[in-house]
C-alpha cells in the first residue's frame, strides 16, 4: 500500500494534472489510497523517503513517517486552504520538536 503505484515509477507531479496543493508533488507517487514520498529532496519539504499522506478539504492532513515513527493527524476548517496555507509550517513545527 505504501509504495509507489504510478506507471514506470512516475511521480504526481509529472503523471498528475497540476493543481493547487500546499506542498510539491514532484519526487512524490501514489499508492493504494494516499501520496507516497520516494525522493525528499525532490519534494522540497520536510519529509523523509517512504513517507505517506493524504490531504484534503478545508486544510485537513495526515501523514506518516516511518523513518521518524511519527504520525500526524491534523484537522481544520481552512475553507479555501489558500486563505492561509499552514500544511509547511505545520511541518517545520512538527519535524523541530523532534529530539533524538
Amino acid at each position: 500500500m505504501t509504495r509507489n503505484h504510478l506507471p514506470g515509477g512516475a511521480d504526481l507531479e509529472e503523471f498528475g494534472r497540476p493543481i493547487f496543493s500546499e506542498i510539491s508533488n514532484s519526487g512524490v507517487g501514489f499508492g493504494l489510497g494516499f501520496a507516497v514520498v520516494q525522493d525528499a529532496v525532490r519534494q522540497k519539504s520536510l519529509a523523509s523517503d517512504g513517507e505517506y499522506n493524504w490531504g484534503g478539504a478545508a486544510s485537513t492532513m495526515f501523514w506518516v513517517d516511518p523513518a521518524e515513527e511519527l504520525t500526524v493527524i491534523f484537522l481544520s476548517q481552512i475553507i479555501p486552504s489558500s486563505v492561509r496555507p499552514v500544511l509547511g509550517q505545520l511541518r517545520q513545527l512538527v519535524y523541530q520538536a523532534l529530539v533524538d
